[in-house]
């Protein structure tokens, strides 16, 4: 299977570019192992040999983490992340380090340092972002599954460009340990995958407490690789509601495929009904306030002193600068810059603390809407994958990309992106389906019905 997989990298990589890092010599050598290991007789895991893309801002011990920035140039952790730590006790094989937009800020992979990502369905398009790197490594057969990270909708809006399964968890839910901190009260880890009984068995190896997370949920989780092989007919009796907040700004042809697999719901027993949630029209501007506060703080540790890049000066603060200056892209000093002002003296409470209350007012509205409702579907992308470069130079309508999936985050909730057909220009168009906190398990049981049937 890892040898299968290589040969697809081998043969398309160059043009894709999912990759800033295959691990072609070390996976063979691991995939031998475990071969070994089974001729033995031994019980090497429920992902024992399955080839396994990681986004490269997801730490792996003695190989590189670049999160596509030039400030970590040459640092390489001394541990494994959590998730990595786990894939391997299943029997995972990683092939590689995958591309994103730099530190996750983005929604296209084309702020990466090391060159955009290129959407395996059309060259010439994008594969969203950030975890666009992950995302085209499975639709591509690099990989059979892959890791990304989501903080407001870096798994699911990539999911949908690129046609794969993209799952964002519960947060805390699966432990953040190793994953390189961009918004932390956002971020979350999750499986992409080409099916949704792919990224299930993944979810059930990745999820559940970890004591090295404070932010872990500390409770068994029961699995949903259950849920994943449910037909139709699990979704008997669901309530179901179209949130018609995350409708309005998609494109027609996208509309039309939600509405098509809502029908393909109530046709296997769901009721399905109009759902409002009035106050996640604010969440774009309150994500783009809370953000970049945090990640201005938790960027301020790469400073020439404890990882990667050092640049010359003639004192501390002049490096300080240097350093910065020359390791951060232009998206990444945006953000940075928006942040720090917001967290400023003076403008705290005026944009900082007002967002906090935003994102209150998102979390009461989601938990008003599931009382009539058991999930919710809506869009994952306003619109299929868009041109390179098409809109590189206007960050707000870059920013729009994230409408219909940063409400989720804001609220802890779960979330997953399913592959549903195509627009009118015969590229993927993904549906996203929304859940309670902790309801990934009726969440998969939807996901499984709606790919049942398109079957």
């Amino acid at each position: 299977m890892v040898e299968e997989h290589l040969a697809a990298v081998e043969a398309r990589e160059g043009d894709v570019h999912a990759f800033n890092l295959v691990l072609a010599e070390r996976a063979r050598a691991e995939a031998d192992t475990l071969d070994g290991r089974v001729a033995a007789g031994e019980d090497v895991g429920p992902l024992a040999g399955v080839p396994v893309a990681v986004k490269d801002n997801i730490c792996t011990r003695g190989v590189a983490t670049t999160c596509s920035s030039h400030v970590l140039a040459g640092w390489e952790p001394p541990y494994d992340a959590t998730v990595v730590a786990r894939l391997r006790r299943a029997g995972a094989v990683v092939v590689g380090k995958t591309n994103l937009d730099e530190f996750a800020m983005g929604s296209s992979t084309e702020n990466s340092a090391f060159g955009p990502t290129r959407n395996p369905h059309d060259l010439a398009r994008v594969p969203g972002g950030s975890s666009g790197g992950s995302a085209a490594a499975v639709a591509a057969g690099f990989a059979s599954v892959a890791l990304g990270s989501d903080t407001g909708g870096s798994i699911r809006q990539p999911a949908s460009l690129c046609g794969v399964v993209g799952v964002k968890p519960t947060y805390g839910l699966v432990s953040r340990y190793g994953l390189v901190a961009y918004a932390s009260s956002l971020d979350q880890i999750g499986p992409m995958a080409a099916t949704v009984a792919d990224a299930a068995l993944v979810l059930d190896v990745i999820a559940g407490h970890d004591p090295a997370d404070s932010t872990s949920v500390a409770r068994p989780f029961a699995g949903v690789g259950h849920a994943a092989r449910s037909d139709g007919a699990a979704v008997e009796g669901l309530r179901v509601g179209i949130v018609d907040e995350l409708t309005a700004e998609a494109n027609p042809d996208v509309v039309a495929r939600v509405e098509a697999a809502a029908r393909a719901l109530e046709a296997a027993g769901a009721s399905v009904g109009r759902a409002s949630v009035p106050a996640v029209a604010y969440s774009l501007p309150a994500y783009y306030l809370i953000a970049p506060a945090e990640a201005s703080s938790n960027l301020a540790r790469y400073d020439g002193v404890r990882y990667g890049l050092r640049a010359g000066g003639p004192d501390v603060d002049e490096m300080f600068c240097a350093t910065r200056a020359a390791g951060f892209g232009p998206e990444v000093k945006r953000r940075i810059m928006l942040g720090t002002y917001v967290l400023s003296a003076g403008y705290y409470d005026a944009y900082y603390a007002q967002a906090q209350r935003v994102r209150t007012l998102v979390l009461r509205a989601f938990e008003a809407a599931y009382e009539d409702f058991d999930v919710l579907l809506s869009p994952t992308s306003p619109t299929t994958a868009f041109p390179l470069g098409a809109k590189v130079s206007d960050p707000l309508a870059m920013y729009m990309m994230d409408v219909a999936t940063i409400a989720s985050n804001l609220a802890g909730h779960p979330a997953m992106s399913v592959p549903y057909g195509t627009g009118d220009d015969g590229l993927p168009v993904g549906v996203q389906v929304l859940a309670p906190a902790l309801g990934e398990t009726v969440m998969f049981r939807v996901a499984a019905a709606l790919e049942a049937s398109l079957a």
